[in-house]
This record gives C-alpha cells, structure tokens and sequence, in this order.
C-alpha cells in the first residue's frame, strides 16, 4: 500500500514538472511570436493639436521618394562612382537627420514610397528605419503610400495601420467622420477608396483669437500603386469616392459663422488648404513648355485615367498648393488654373536620380496675418529646396499664395 502511494506521488510529481516545462517554453515561445525580443511598447503621440508657433508660423518639411531598403547594406542609386562604395540608405538617414536640424519643421509629410518594397523582406523593419529620424526628432509627421511602398510584406491597409500607430506619427488609416466645427470624431468612414485619406487641421497661433480654430487643413489622399484599365497597364489615381469625401470635408467650412474673423478683415471665410499625395495628376503635363520655378527634366508619370483631380480643386476653392513626388528628377513647383502643385524632388539615395546631382527636399512655410491684437488666419504660403551638399543650399524660395 505504501509502495503504491509512493508511486502515486513520484508519478504527481514528476507530471507536474513536464507540465512545468510545457507551460514554460509555450510561455517564452508565443512571448517571442507575439513581441520578438523587445518589451511591449506604447505609442508616444505628439502635441496636439497640430499648432502654429508663437511667431505666425507653420513649417512643413516634405520627404518625397525615400525608397528605404533595410540600412547599411541597402546600396545607393545614381551616384558618382567615387561616392558609391560608402553610400547606402544611411545617407538617406542622415540627410533626414540634417534637414530636422537645419529647418526645425513643425511637421513632416512624407509623400510616398517611403519604403522600396522589393528591396526589402520585412516592411515593418523598413519603415522603423526609414521613419526612424521623424520618430527620434518627437515631431508630429504623416505618410501617404506610393507606388511602391507595398512590394514587400504587408498590404497597403496593413502599411498604413502600422505607420498609424508608429511614434509621433499622426497618419490616418483613413478619415473619421467629424464635424468641422469641432473637434469630436465619430466611426471610421468605409467607402472610400485607397487608404491613408485623411484631413489634418492646424489651429491658430497660442493666445490668439484663433487657437481653438482651424486655420489651416491639410489633405493627404492615396493615390494607388498600378491598375489595368482596358488591358493597359498605368498608374493609380484618386477615385470619386475619394474627391466625393474632399468635396464634403471642404463644403462642410462653407457657410461657418466667424463673425470674430470677419471683423478684422484679415481671414477669408474658410481656411485655405494644401493637399499630399504621391502620384502626380496628367495635366501636369501641360506645363512642360511653360515656365516654372525648378527643374522640369522627366517625362512625367501619370495615370491614363484622368478622374478630375484638377477641377475638383478648383470647384472646392480652398486648396491653394499641392505636393508630390513619384518623378525624382522633377523638382519644379508650375500653376494649374490658380494653383500651384509642386515636387518634392528625389530625396532617397536607393531611389533612382542622376549622378552629380544631389538629393533634395521641400521646406512649406504657411504665415498667419497680423491683427491689431492678435495673430489671424493665414495670409501666406511660401516654398523653397535644400540640396543635400555640405551648406544644405537653399534654392527656388518662392511665394505660392497670398490672402487678397
């Protein structure tokens, strides 16, 4: 009898420890599935909301065409020869990590393909790379996607929930339903097409009669990647149900009583806008014999569908400049019935370019009117380059639209 008690025990005991074991390692393996080798992380969000700064001002810098592979072994495209053994997408960081310095942006808008998708097979570890010196800096920022974005290991809703949810950054998956009036968001708007639309308000300057309003809205709209139409293949372009979505946001600030504005005589009667997206639209073309401010020295990539991106703007009258990217050659800002869309120029080093001639970015500066006690709306929006060369030269300053 006590044989077999014994027994019992030993075989309880010995039960409990394979158990142990099992539980152990099922533990440590799902923690490793779950979270890799790193301590559950919580998003650091920015100050919000989106501000001017206490001197009238709003500085944007645009990051157009990064193209990011996965760092150090990442080699660099179109360079001169003499650069290209010690060149890889850590000259792309440290361009990045200049420009912070150098500008002091209040916000960064990166205009599509961020990431070089086949150039990668993690997207995730791409885009912490990539994105790492925004991330760094505690500026707020926001990404739209591009064309190339996708290629590698996440889709483009998958791309754009994880940049959402990366440090600082204020992208979208896609809009919320809101009142323009306030601040309150309801559910996540569905019928639209692409993700990463959204709508991005800055308000007025602090202690002035508008820092509870916005003064300032900044569209980014998804472009798409490549689509067959007819059985030819082209690149994306901005659906109706997007420009359907634009239209409402815009009509939602007509017809606001600002009576406080309107008193001084300095704001129009809805804040001005400026719109981010990377593909660009096909009347772009048209500039190709005019003149513009920069560089227009490649055949510019457009999609065979012209879905009205152009005359929408027009018909809204609120989106005073648009930016982009796509064409890295192409750097020149060009009028298009009263507005001005602009390139952000080739920024990354494993994008394609023309050896010799250095990588550049966009700074956007938006100026808010002086009242007789306050600062007011916005009454300028300006733009100019930086070369990625030993002075960061700064080129092409020019005025895009100023309040009449």
């Amino acid at each position: 009898m006590e044989s077999a008690t014994a027994k019992w025990v030993f075989s309880f005991l010995y039960l409990t420890i394979i158990l142990s074991v099992l539980f152990s390692l099922h533990f440590q393996i799902a923690l490793k599935l779950i979270i890799g080798h790193h301590k559950p992380h919580l998003k650091r969000s920015p100050d919000l909301p989106l501000r001017f700064r206490d001197d009238g001002t709003f500085k944007i810098l645009q990051v157009a065409d990064m193209h990011y592979g996965t760092g150090a072994v990442t080699r660099c495209r179109d360079v001169l020869p003499s650069e290209f053994d010690f060149c890889s997408d850590l000259n792309t960081t440290r361009f990045l990590e200049r420009m912070i310095r150098s500008e002091k942006p209040d916000f960064i808008a990166f205009t599509g393909d961020n990431i070089f998708g086949t150039s990668t097979t993690d997207a995730a570890e791409s885009l912490l790379r990539a994105f790492g010196p925004a991330m760094d800096s505690g500026l707020p920022w926001a990404a739209v996607l591009g064309n190339h974005d996708h290629e590698s290991t996440m889709n483009r809703e998958e791309l754009m929930s994880f940049i959402s949810l990366m440090d600082y950054s204020v992208s979208q998956t896609n809009p919320y339903a809101e009142d323009p009036a306030g601040s309150g968001k309801g559910a996540m708007i569905t019928d639209i097409d692409g993700f990463g639309n959204y709508n991005l308000r800055v308000y007025g300057a602090p202690g002035s009669i508008l820092a509870n309003h916005s003064v300032l809205n900044l569209f980014f709209l998804d472009s798409g990647a490549r689509e067959v139409v007819q059985g030819i293949r082209t690149y994306g372009w901005i659906k109706e149900s997007q420009l359907r979505w634009l239209r409402g946001v815009s009509k939602g600030y007509q017809g606001q009583k600002q009576d406080h504005q309107l008193a001084e005589g300095s704001l129009s009667s809805r804040p001005p806008a400026m719109g981010f997206f990377h593909i660009p639209i096909p009347e772009i073309r048209q500039l190709y014999n005019q003149k513009v401010v920069g560089h227009f020295q490649e055949a510019a990539s457009c999609s065979l569908v012209n879905s009205g991106v152009l005359q929408t703007f027009v018909s809204m009258g609120d989106v005073k400049a648009v930016f982009w990217g796509h064409d890295h050659n192409n750097e020149f800002c060009g009028k298009l019935d009263g507005i001005w869309f602009c390139y952000g120029g080739g920024f990354g080093y494993h994008a394609y370019g023309k050896a010799g001639w250095p990588r550049r970015a966009r700074i956007i500066l938006a100026e808010l009117g002086k009242g007789e006690k306050s600062w007011m709306g916005v009454e300028r929006i300006r733009t100019w380059k930086r070369l990625d060369d030993e002075k960061l030269s700064k080129i092409d300053e020019q005025s895009l639209w100023e309040l009449e």
